[in-house]
């Protein structure tokens, strides 16, 4: 395919069609050359749908590690011996500190997350008298909850809390999955996001490239997406911990990601596409260019690993001319302002890396292809501020 090839397949779009298998598979394989044409392409639509906006999502790990599901690729697995954080679940008053940090650091969306193969009804009862107390301190706060697999009536109970979405990653292709876990099914997976659906539950599944997938495999995951009609599609780009089976596994170029994140949009064209864990490390300089096709991220760190700077995260919207959902222009330059003002003090704040030790690299580093996530040390299961 050429430039007016993917200018056309757009127009094809906007004008009511749908993108093919192959023109997807068209879109993944572009030449590196061809990649500010089919970024413009796929901007036409992300623009139709979204304009300049960027919605800012804020992940609260509320139990880390100590997972029995053996996912090859996550580091708080069975069996992984990667040195990530462990603690049980946090407290209400925790996760209010901890979701506050995130909101009003620009965050519309709280999206909790906890480790296990699924909740059990404390487990609920729990996440229920959080969102409760989420949505009475933050009016117009979103409560996206990420548990694992649910059991019959657990998502209706979270509905009847509050909890807007519910999130459960199919990750990869259904061809592909038995190759990165084996304790659960991709039919499980596929069963919690109907019960999620049926709850009225807005469903949010993603995807993790990189995982020794074809590109087909990638093409197929994303029609599946399309096919259960997820509102918000995550697209996770593998973080290689030490300590698991995908240890040094890099498969990714900062182009291949922009394609990746391109195909999505051609694929869904009015879904939320987020750019989620693995933007730093992989995209590095075209995170920018990521957001002209993709309109969602997490602002600040991840479950187990560090993320860039959120005062960078803020810049980097600002600098290309996006605004944050919900924010007005002057209500944007006054957060940004306040972040300023609160964080003079740390070296590494207007570093685009991530660091934590107050250099643009070091021992903190999480910004570099050829390192190690660079693991989350701060935020929730902490005593240190978190990154928002």
């Amino acid at each position: 395919m050429t430039a007016t090839d993917f200018d056309h397949l757009a127009s094809r779009i906007l004008d009511g069609g749908a993108a093919s298998e192959a023109d997807a598979l068209a879109v993944l394989r572009a030449p590196d050359a061809e990649t500010m044409a089919v970024v413009a392409a796929a901007g036409r639509l992300r623009r139709a749908h979204f304009g300049a906006t960027v919605k800012v999502n804020y992940l609260v790990n509320l139990k880390s590690g100590l997972c029995p599901e053996n996912c090859n690729y996550c580091s708080q697995a069975m069996g992984s011996q990667a040195p990530i954080l462990k603690y049980s679940w946090l407290s209400k008053e925790e996760t209010l500190k901890q979701a506050g940090a995130g909101l009003r650091g620009g965050a519309t969306r709280v999206c909790m997350v906890s480790s296990g193969r699924g909740p059990s009804e404390r487990d609920i009862d729990k996440v229920v008298e959080m969102t409760e107390a989420l949505k009475d301190e933050y009016d117009g706060v979103e409560v996206c909850a990420c548990l694992g697999l649910l059991k019959d009536g657990q998502a209706a109970r979270l509905k009847a809390a509050g909890v807007d979405a519910y999130n459960h990653n199919i990750n990869t292709a259904e061809s592909h999955h038995d190759h990165i876990v084996q304790t659960h099914t991709y039919a499980d997976r596929v069963d919690t996001i109907g019960k999620a659906k049926d709850a009225g539950l807005s469903p949010c599944s993603g995807l993790i490239a990189g995982l020794g997938e074809t590109d087909e495999q990638l093409v197929e995951a994303l029609f599946a997406l399309k096919a259960l009609d997820t509102d918000s599609i995550p697209v996770n780009f593998l973080m290689p911990f030490d300590g698991t089976p995908y240890q040094n596994t890099w498969e990714l170029s900062p182009l291949r990601c922009v394609k990746i994140l391109a195909m999505a949009r051609f694929v869904c064209p009015d879904k939320e596409i987020r750019i989620a864990g693995g933007r730093e490390m992989h995209l590095r300089s075209l995170q920018a260019m990521a957001l002209q096709v993709a309109n969602s991220i997490f602002l600040g760190d991840y479950l187990t690993s560090e993320g860039q700077d959120a005062l960078a995260d803020l810049h980097m919207l600002r600098d290309n001319g996006f605004t944050i959902l919900g924010l007005d222009q002057s209500a944007f330059d006054e957060l940004i302002a306040a972040h300023e003002a609160g964080v003079t003090h740390r070296a590494h704040a207007t570093t685009p890396c991530g660091s934590s030790a107050e250099t643009g690299c070091g021992d903190g580093c999480g910004g570099c292809a050829t390192r190690e996530p660079a693991i989350r040390r701060r935020g929730a299961g902490t005593e240190v501020a978190a990154n928002a």
